[in-house]
């Protein structure tokens, strides 16, 4: 392979890991024409479209995702080889989850974690399925994942299920000793409702276990794709939602938040600690992160 070859293949993978251009530009220090113009070459050299363009970045192809997944490896296994004498030997592991659980429960500790992989840390915020597919690609070396995986190459580990407890401002504790399930469901009806997402996504998995049917008679005053933000307008009093419970235990406890319903089984999610296949193995810093992070989640 030509070295303008291997040049192009990592502006691309650069361009992909970052989600932009201009981004993928500035971390190579090139300029955004001359990165444009090896995803280009690129491009007609594989006689394929690599990049789907629009205001907000460029969103990678399956053929690049494809294409990604196979050269990741040996491209970062090259940067890692030479990266010694110029950083120390220092390796940086890209970590992916929700920006509420990486947030509230490891950011806070994450001196440990780096402490315990000998790593500089990268966290990316974003959705499971998404994080999961830049896993797939080599974006990501390491995803903490609210779905179990399915994609092939991916091994996954229960890290800790989060409990899930419906809460609002004591304002709006329902009067009177609990009752039937069915006499909650309606009293709650009531309540003003926040969601995480039009289709009420955790509201509707704590309705259908807890009172065994779906929240239909619940409709959102307002829609937030940010449990923390939900949580500090319940706590203003804006009206109830279902949150994990690491996520308002401080607040339970303090009495700003109070739960509306404590059914006698709580739904639970589990989350998964997620890496390619055969890498925890292999890669004995990102196997001491993993190990890091289950201790972190389990206590």
């Amino acid at each position: 392979m030509a070295a303008h070859e291997l040049e192009h293949l990592r502006t691309f993978l650069t361009v992909l890991r970052a989600g932009s251009m201009s981004e993928g530009a500035r971390l190579l220090g090139l300029s955004q024409a001359t990165a444009s113009s090896h995803v280009q070459a690129l491009e007609q050299r594989l006689g394929t479209v690599l990049f789907e363009r629009g205001a907000a970045g460029v969103v990678p192809t399956p053929r690049a995702v494809a294409l990604a997944r196979e050269v990741a490896g040996p491209l970062d296994a090259l940067d890692d080889a030479l990266a010694p004498a110029a950083a120390g030997g220092t390796e940086t592991i890209d970590l992916g989850g929700a920006a509420e659980f990486l947030g509230e429960v490891l950011a806070p500790r994450l001196d440990e974690l780096a402490d315990a992989s000998a790593s500089r840390l990268r966290l990316r915020f974003g959705l499971a399925d998404g994080l999961l597919d830049e896993l797939r690609a080599g974006a990501l070396d390491l995803v903490v994942s609210s779905v179990r995986p399915s994609q092939r190459g991916l091994s996954a580990m229960p890290l800790v299920d989060e409990e899930f407890v419906l809460v609002a401002a004591p304002r709006w504790r329902l009067a009177g000793p609990p009752g039937r399930a069915d006499a909650v469901a309606a009293a709650l009806a009531e309540v003003p409702l926040l969601a995480y997402g039009d289709e009420l996504p955790i509201v509707r998995r704590y309705w259908r276990s807890v009172f065994g049917h779906r929240p239909d008679a619940l409709h959102p005053i307002a829609v937030i794709p940010d449990l923390r933000a939900i949580r500090a307008a319940l706590v203003a009093g804006a009206g109830m939602s279902v949150l994990p419970r690491y996520l308002v235990e401080s607040e339970l406890a303090a009495g700003r938040l109070v739960a509306l319903h404590e059914p006698e089984m709580a739904p639970l999610n589990t989350l998964y600690l997620v890496a390619r296949t055969g890498e925890l193995d292999r890669r004995d810093r990102l196997r001491a992160l993993a190990e890091a992070i289950v201790g972190i989640a389990r206590a």
